[in-house]
């Protein structure tokens, strides 16, 4: 079910956009002369939409869907209105013509959820367990059973879901959301506005291990005494690792965003808006560049440089630097992606291709004998 405000909080369409920070997205309402539009409760799919909620079309294959579409307003870009105008019946809901339709989807999305956030509890549990050393800011919220350790600071407005553990000297910035059951190690430090998911662990030991020939096969373990550095606007999905590093810090920048259950090896430096979705494994002491993304399952081996706007194509695993901005492809060996491609195309016809060659080595006397 989409969220839905109570009926008393509907909010006006033009009020909703004006309040959605969807400045520098070209918007328009054709259809609304002076009025404020109709009175919205909720975001739906086009072909779930209900009169008092707002929808959106990107992908114009369900277009077709819009004649059914029961919502009071629907985000279409100027090409879909163009075509909508040129219908002799008017389109039954308001359309907000707008150039990036999924981006202001987005928005209008972040717009209800920050009023669904409104209404959880706000305050300090009593069975939270909170040192006296520790810093809590104006307005941050500590959720049932949660440790926050000796010199631990949070900024202002965030919130700490039940069970969390924050550990020493760590610090979490202002208008965080950390769900439930989050384990901050301790010397991690997040940045403002950040989202961590429920199970994700930052600040654990690196996998570093020295050979120890006092005893046949043994290990000496390396201490791992750097950090875990987060920069603003990052969300780190459920089950993701991130590892301390050994000496230095390991390093999220800006806006990055990770999926669930990925796995980041320790002193790795992630550049700003760098995406990655689930299961992908990034190896120690990896550099990746602003802008990249990294597609499922996809892995580097370590101490490697990406540059920046390099795109990884699914399952590929990359074993040496890429200095090129591109997208790459491939299990092994990884190669730019339309080359990935061509060779990709002949793979299904191999068979056929080696007895044919064998045939004609046969006639010529050249091949050999199986």
């Amino acid at each position: 079910m989409p969220v839905l405000l109570a009926p008393e909080r509907a909010v006006p369409l033009s009020k909703l956009l004006a309040e959605a920070n969807v400045v520098g997205i070209d918007c328009d309402l054709p259809t609304l002369t002076g009025e404020e539009g109709p009175l919205l409760r909720g975001l739906g799919s086009l072909s779930n939409a209900g009169p008092e909620e707002i929808s959106f079309l990107s992908n114009p294959k369900l277009a077709d869907q819009l004649s059914s579409c029961r919502a009071a307003a629907v985000v279409v870009t100027p090409a879909v209105w163009a075509s909508l105008a040129q219908q002799e019946s008017p389109a039954a809901f308001h359309p907000v013509v707008c150039s990036e339709p999924y981006l202001m989807y987005a928005l209008l999305a972040q717009w209800f959820d920050r009023h669904r956030l409104e209404n959880l509890p706000r305050g300090i549990h009593p069975t939270a367990v909170i040192a006296d050393s520790a810093r809590i800011e104006e307005g941050v919220s500590v959720g049932a059973h949660c440790v926050i350790e000796e010199g631990v600071t949070i900024g202002r407005g965030s919130r700490i879901g039940a069970g969390t553990i924050i550990g020493a000297n760590s610090a979490v910035g202002r208008d965080c959301l950390l769900h439930a059951r989050v384990t901050l190690y301790h010397g991690v430090r997040i940045g403002d506005r950040c989202i961590l998911h429920s199970g994700c662990v930052l600040g654990a030991d690196g996998f570093g291990f020295a050979p120890d020939p006092r005893t046949k096969g043994a290990w000496a373990k390396i201490a791992q005494l750097g950090g875990v550095v987060v920069g603003d606007d990052v969300e780190i999905g459920a089950n993701t690792t991130i590892d301390r590093g050994a000496i230095e810090d390991t390093v999220l920048g800006n806006g990055v965003k990770l999926d669930n259950q990925i796995m980041i090896g320790h002193n790795c430096q992630i550049g700003d808006h760098t995406a990655m979705a689930a299961c992908v494994g990034v190896a120690g002491s990896t550099k990746i560049g602003k802008r990249c993304t990294l597609a499922g399952a996809a892995m580097t081996a370590g101490h490697l440089t990406l540059a920046d706007d390099v795109h990884i194509s699914g399952a590929t695993a990359v074993t040496s630097n890429i200095h090129k901005p591109g997208r790459y492809t491939g299990v092994y060996p990884y190669t730019e992606h339309s080359s990935w491609q061509r060779n990709a195309a002949v793979l299904p016809q191999l068979n056929a291709l080696r007895r044919r060659l064998r045939a004609l080595e046969k006639e010529h006397g050249s091949g050999e004998q199986d």
